[in-house]
């Protein structure tokens, strides 16, 4: 039987669709991640540029290119036409594969150029993955699948990378492209199935509102109606983004100091139960179907998820937890705040206020700032007189950024609560605490 029409004729079997659906975008992230990630895997050890370490250079040139393409995509993704993802998304894994094969041909210092332009296009990856997923009643689930990709594919595939250069003695240049060889083939599978999901149907429509693309007047109307909330969610994401981008670069420096380094395993151990456990809570606001409850309770879920950073941090910093469990603790609070803005935040805020648009534009609002963040604080670690190891420097940064993320992620709740009011909608909000 043909894929495209069991997708659209085993009404039965919908949940087994649903869960297709989801493992196809969770596979085809993860696959993007093998052409991003693998060179964190490596130190490059005693390697400098002007007086700088090597790979703090190559970890600034591949985020500023990432941001980038995050502010790129604001306008990029929210135009996009479904009939153009699958070109769309092969032409920018390819460019950034062949980035790669640059940085293992091209000497260093000189190769650091290839990494940003390795970030330039992967950062638009998301919004037309997303594009497949968003304006359905199950895209919750979906979007967990999804969403667990990038807290599960980046340990992964800094294990695939670590495993590369131990067991068969591939260079450090040369690791990032040969992993990314390595997932070639389930990206192309994956990208299959997702082009055979079928358009929303009416039920999901009805459920959800349409999905369009946004031209600039709609962009506009948008921001002059939620400009307050918009403010809040981008200073909340940047929090979220400088926190985990930076344990996720820096995984192999935080574990090096905590003496757990030269470990290929590590980078998974923590990250699999922290994306079954953070799949399981995101998927299960499906089940809630008044979509401003389910907006409320998203708040709730990224309230409590830097409440859970800064306490794991501060029982690590009595001596209460050891480093795994701070590690991992961590970082499922972090993602536990994360995933929601990148699976179901921006899907029920649009279905709330029944906006016409795409989850594509107000992501890529917030992720574009959110990598300015991240750069500015990378910036600041080397060049501002951060004299601190990387382990206790993430460990400031998750006490500082978490304690002001639930200050703002209160006011946004109290605030789109007064929005939904103000329009005649009836409001219950859930207990932040």
């Amino acid at each position: 039987m043909r894929v495209a029409s069991w997708f659209s004729g085993q009404r039965h079997h919908r949940m087994a669709v649903n869960l297709l659906a989801g493992s196809a975008a969770f596979l085809a992230y993860a696959s993007m991640y093998a052409f991003r990630k693998p060179f964190t895997a490596a130190e490059f050890t005693g390697m400098h540029f002007a007086g700088v370490d090597y790979k703090v250079w190559l970890v600034i040139a591949q985020v500023f290119g990432y941001m980038l393409s995050k502010v790129r995509g604001i306008t990029w993704v929210a135009e996009m036409q479904r009939q153009n993802r699958v070109r769309t998304l092969a032409g920018l894994i390819g460019f950034a594969w062949i980035a790669l094969l640059g940085f293992a041909l091209i000497p260093a210092p000189w190769n650091i150029a290839c990494l940003f332009l390795n970030g330039l296009p992967l950062g638009m990856v998301w919004g037309v993955i997303f594009g497949y997923l968003e304006g359905r009643r199950a895209t919750e689930l979906m979007g967990a699948f999804m969403c667990a990709s990038f807290i599960v594919a980046s340990g992964v595939v800094k294990t695939v990378g670590e495993y590369l250069m131990v067991s068969y003695g591939v260079s450090e240049f040369w690791m990032p492209f040969t992993t990314g060889l390595v997932f070639v083939p389930p990206l192309c599978f994956a990208t299959w199935l997702l082009e055979r999901l079928p358009a929303p149907s009416a039920d999901d429509i009805a459920a959800r509102n349409v999905r369009t693309p946004m031209d600039a007047d709609s962009r506009s109307a948008f921001l002059a109606r939620f400009l307050p909330g918009v403010i809040m969610i981008a200073m909340a994401y940047v929090a979220l983004t400088v926190m985990r981008d930076f344990r996720d670069n820096f995984a192999a420096e935080i574990w090096s100091d905590l003496g757990r380094g030269h470990n290929a395993a590590v980078f998974t151990q923590t990250e699999v139960p922290i994306a079954l456990a953070v799949l399981l809570l995101t998927a299960c606001t499906m089940a809630v179907r008044d979509n401003l409850k389910a907006l409320m309770l998203n708040h709730v879920m990224i309230f409590s998820g830097f409440a859970i950073a800064v306490g794991t941090t501060w029982l690590h910093s009595r001596g209460l937890i050891d480093p795994v469990w701070w590690v991992g603790g961590s970082g499922f609070g972090l993602y536990l705040a994360y995933v929601p803005y990148n699976c179901t935040f921006f899907e029920r805020m649009l279905a709330t206020f029944q906006v016409a648009g795409n989850v594509g534009f107000m992501m890529y609002i917030s992720d574009a700032s959110g990598y300015m963040g991240s750069v500015a604080v990378i910036l600041f670690k080397e060049f501002g007189g951060a004299h601190l190891s990387w382990a206790a420097f993430y460990a400031s940064l998750v006490v500082g950024l978490s304690s002001i993320g639930m200050l703002i992620t209160l006011a946004s709740a109290f605030y789109f609560k007064a929005k939904a009011q103000h329009a005649g909608m009836p409001a219950t909000l859930p207990t932040l605490a």
